[in-house]
């Protein structure tokens, strides 16, 4: 059986920050370019960096979800729960509907590969050519 269980506090406060520190990295570039251009340089690594972290562990988490709704057949449990009115019953079909979302996981995709490819890009133009 598939361990069910959360990230540790400390993981899940790793993957928290450095979505933060990526996302401030990335709105502090334009006061940067005020000053040195090294720290414009600085700031976009760290918050593609940051992104590629953070949104790799965000497909993981969608993906872990969806298989769990998929493989225990969930929706279908839930929707035979007698102590659940139709309300609470319409609202975990919401819920599960959400988290089995494809365009979820593909936004995360996305980012995710674009900020790898532009890392690439930026290591290649940076200290190649």
């Amino acid at each position: 059986m598939e361990n069910l269980q959360p990230h540790s506090p400390a993981t899940r406060m790793f993957y928290f920050w450095s979505g933060i520190i990526a996302t401030l990295a990335y709105r502090i570039i334009i006061v940067l370019n005020s000053f040195d251009p090294v720290w414009v340089q600085v700031a976009w690594y760290i918050g593609t960096i940051g992104f590629v972290i953070y949104f790799i562990h965000r497909y993981d988490i969608s993906e872990k979800r969806a298989r769990i709704i998929n493989d225990r057949d969930l929706e279908k449990k839930v929707a035979d729960i007698k102590a659940l009115s139709a309300d609470d019953k319409q609202a975990m079909k919401y819920i599960f509907t959400t988290l089995k979302s494809t365009k979820e996981k593909w936004n995360y995709i996305f980012i995710f590969a674009l900020s790898g490819l532009a890392l690439i890009a930026g290591i290649l133009m940076d200290f190649v050519f």
